[in-house]
């Protein structure tokens, strides 16, 4: 089991540092993401941010598994987040579903923590 949760834990990592990165940098797909969802651009480094703080944690986590805990939940309180947004503007499950997904990994993570 132990294995399992390394595999999600590195893939989470993987793609919370490739999304907050893209947030961080102003990549042109996350500024408009932002717009559609209706959040200000301010928003979109703060979420960066804490998607980088949580992606670092769930790396950390590989040497101490009480760092692994805190940044499933970060991870997974930030993709509740996104959901919400997601489902503010209606968007469909289309664009809704990988938040969701990301969200449930997480959650799955620091239950099995």
């Amino acid at each position: 089991m132990d294995i399992l949760v390394w595999i999600l834990q590195g893939l989470l990592a993987a793609m919370f540092i490739m999304a907050s990165l893209g947030k961080i940098s102003g990549a042109k797909a996350q500024k408009d993401t932002f717009e559609h969802l209706r959040l200000p651009q301010w928003f979109r480094w703060i979420t960066g941010l804490v998607e980088l703080v949580g992606a670092a944690l769930l790396i950390a986590g590989y040497w101490n598994s009480n760092f692994t805990l805190v940044g499933a939940l970060v991870i997974g309180v930030t993709a509740i987040g996104g959901t919400v947004a997601h489902l503010r503007v209606k968007d469909g499950m289309k664009h809704t579903f990988m938040i969701v997904l990301l969200g449930i990994i997480a959650f799955v993570i620091a239950g099995l923590n």
